[in-house]
């Protein structure tokens, strides 16, 4: 199965979503293909420092990531698209519809994963903590499947 992550610029949310769902993938035998894309990402662009910084508590090292932009092929090819918000999905759900949810939704949360970007480390922290566990349920529910 191939997954993409999506959020705005590729360079925190999404970016953290596929490296922390890469491990969980990983740990739980799951036989999926990630990427993650952002819906105004700058081609090319790393991961922000304070996303750099949460995802070492997770033993991840984002600093080989390099932010891309959302394109018909990355559409095309993935199974299932998972957003970081309502308005993403929005944004997608015309070219990608009946393959993307919100993460949130597709891990049956009832919420969006807010955007840290400008914020502390620790908002970064909180913001991994939140994907992660909406992660764990999404990995359960393709367990399951």
């Amino acid at each position: 199965m191939n997954i993409l992550f999506v959020c705005t610029g590729n360079t925190c949310r999404s970016a953290m979503a596929a490296a922390l769902f890469n491990k969980i993938a990983i740990e739980k035998n799951l036989d999926v293909r990630i990427e993650s894309a952002g819906i105004f990402a700058l081609d090319g662009e790393p991961a922000s420092n304070e996303a750099v910084i949460a995802m070492k508590k997770y033993d991840i090292d984002l600093l080989g990531h390099h932010a891309q932009s959302i394109n018909t092929e990355l559409i095309e090819k993935s199974d299932l698209i998972l957003t970081m918000t309502k308005a993403h999905k929005m944004v997608l759900e015309q070219s990608a519809r009946g393959k993307v949810f919100t993460l949130c939704e597709y891990a049956g949360l009832d919420s969006d994963i807010d955007d840290p970007y400008g914020g502390d480390v620790v908002e970064y922290e909180e913001c991994a903590e939140k994907l992660y566990n909406a992660l764990i349920k999404v990995a359960e529910k393709l367990g399951n499947s």
